[in-house]
């Protein structure tokens, strides 16, 4: 030992290495290896993924516990750093598999396990897949941004685009694609929500995955002191919490009724025809000399169309006498020619004035996609969706007597696409007509109504939410509850509604932002794998 310390060539090595010089591209090769490796085993992070799942979930109504959703997000992204493909999809799966699960058990309450497993299932498919490009972007994050304010700068952008890539095209496909449980509906009570106006459902969703994947990217980044990890982390939060409400300016009121009739109007409920026609119509009567200037009654309102049916156009009449020629605005089902459609009616002054057909069926439960296949599959359950509805192709507004009424039946109201039409249509006021009869004591009905929440903030718009069954509500363009009828009971809600003309943010560049904060995730990830492997330095 005495003689190689004495050799100068061993000294001169040791210099090297040992050299300030050469000790920050040491620094760097280990800061590059760890950007690679896992933060936790696969045993670990599949067990966090189902953890995260249950989180995720956590932030949606009933239970409306907003933080815990952007904790499973992180929970999620976490799992994914440092994943082969087989292990990214195995773990997205299993997060969104457990999430659906979850948040969508409702749909067991009478069609039982086999949809609900289906749909948990097949949207996991989704989640893996938006999972497995978020974990290549972070493989290969260290070749494509070798500078770390380029990682701090870029690198989250990425992952909060391919988020909403996700979310995007699950919403949207096959079928009309299912467009429940994005981030961004966990926020309808969280201080994050009045974003809502300027960026829109999907660019919140952005804006909340950019910061959870900003914090843990802070977090990772060395050598960072604390005390510049601390401020860095709070600046970006501050800026996202800074964002001012719109000011959602208002034009004048409208006296609006809506009656929810608690009436058995499920799949499954038997009820003699008309049933649920006089539920709306004795609830109707009960605001005799209030002299509304709209009456609005729930999806499937009238279990009788009034345009084929006597007694139900009869019945309408009444209501609209008594009520001081008030139109009504009444869910039913219409059958023209060899097709069925899911309508809306304007009905004043003895006749159908206007009708919307319902943009947005559901797949499954409305119409029945590739209707042999399934049926081979599942032939009990595809049986109960004894007839498929017609997409809808009219326009989205009624003229009530002056008033733009802007429509929506039940599903539509999670399409944003179909929502931000409303509003460009010029109407003054939403209403949202829905039948949750089918979901019974479940947590849906307040989901949705958290949707509808969310919808009146983003487009600056009060929302009448009707429903059958509950719960219904009027909300006010801040999103605020200006009436509200508890859930299976029988009630009318009558207020003078705010009216609002002009447009948010979001109403105008809403499907712009979604389309280019999903294109920044595909470049991203495009540069991520063109990326040319980083070569070690000479010293």
């Amino acid at each position: 030992m005495t003689t190689l310390a004495r050799d100068p060539s061993v000294r001169r090595r040791s210099a090297t290495l040992s050299s300030p010089a050469r000790r920050p591209r040491l620094d760097e090769s280990l800061d590059r290896a760890r950007f690679v490796r896992p933060v936790m085993p696969l045993w670990l992070a599949v067990l966090a993924a189902a953890a995260a799942g249950v989180a995720l979930d956590a932030g949606f109504p009933d239970k409306g516990w907003w933080p815990f959703t952007l904790v499973g997000v992180a929970v999620v992204l976490l799992a994914l750093i440092g994943r082969s493909w087989w292990q990214a999809l195995l773990i997205g799966f299993v997060a969104g598999a457990v999430f659906w699960g979850v948040d969508i058990f409702w749909l067991t309450l009478y069609l039982g396990p086999v949809p609900w497993l289906g749909l948990a299932g097949f949207m996991g498919l989704y989640f893996a897949a938006g999972s497995l490009l978020i974990a290549l972007v972070y493989r290969r994050a260290d070749r494509a941004w070798p500078s770390r304010w380029g990682r701090l700068g870029v690198l989250p952008l990425v992952i909060a685009g391919l988020w909403i890539l996700r979310e995007g095209v699950s919403a949207v496909w096959p079928w009309g694609g299912f467009s429940w449980g994005r981030v961004a509906m966990s926020q309808s009570e969280s201080p994050t929500s009045d974003l809502v106006a300027w960026v829109g459902i999907s660019g919140l969703s952005f804006v909340l995955v950019w910061l959870v994947a900003f914090l843990i990217q802070v977090a990772r980044e060395s050598p960072l002191r604390p005390g510049i990890r601390v401020l860095t982390a709070g600046i970006a939060m501050a800026a996202v919490l800074a964002v001012p409400a719109w000011p959602a300016p208002t034009q004048g009121t409208s006296r609006i009724a809506a009656v929810q009739g608690n009436s058995d109007a499920g799949l499954f409920s038997q009820h003699s025809p008309g049933d649920i026609l006089s539920d709306h119509v004795a609830g109707s009567l009960t605001l005799a000399g209030q002299d509304p200037d709209m009456v609005v009654w729930p999806e499937n309102g009238s279990d009788l169309d009034p345009a084929r049916y006597p007694y139900a156009a009869a019945a309408l009449d009444e209501v609209s006498a008594t009520l001081g020629g008030a139109p009504i605005i009444a869910g039913t089902i219409q059958v023209r020619g060899d097709k069925v459609y899911n309508t809306s009616l304007l009905w004043q002054d003895g006749r159908v004035q206007d009708f919307y057909d319902k943009r947005h069926p559901v797949p499954f439960a409305e119409w029945m996609p590739a209707r042999d296949f399934f049926h081979a599959l599942a032939p009990d359950l595809v049986d109960l969706v004894t007839r498929d509805y017609e997409f809808g192709s009219t326009d989205m507004t009624f003229d009530v007597n002056g008033i733009i009424a802007g429509i929506s039946i039940c599903f539509d109201i999670t399409d944003d696409a179909v929502m931000r039409e409303t509003t460009l249509e010029g109407a003054q006021v939403l209403l949202s007509q829905t039948n949750n009869a089918d979901f019974g004591r479940t947590d849906e009905n307040l989901q949705q109504l958290a949707i509808a929440r969310l919808r009146a903030i983003e487009l600056g718009r009060s929302v009448v939410n009707i429903s059958t069954v509950g719960t219904s509500a009027i909300i006010a363009p801040d999103g605020s509850t200006i009436e509200e009828i508890p859930a299976f009971q029988p009630g009318t809600m009558l207020a003078d509604v705010p009216l609002a003309t002009t447009l948010t943010p979001a109403s105008v560049v809403g499907g712009q932002l979604e389309w280019l904060g999903a294109g920044f995730g595909l470049l991203g990830l495009a540069v991520a794998l063109t990326a040319r492997p980083l070569r070690p330095r000479r010293p």
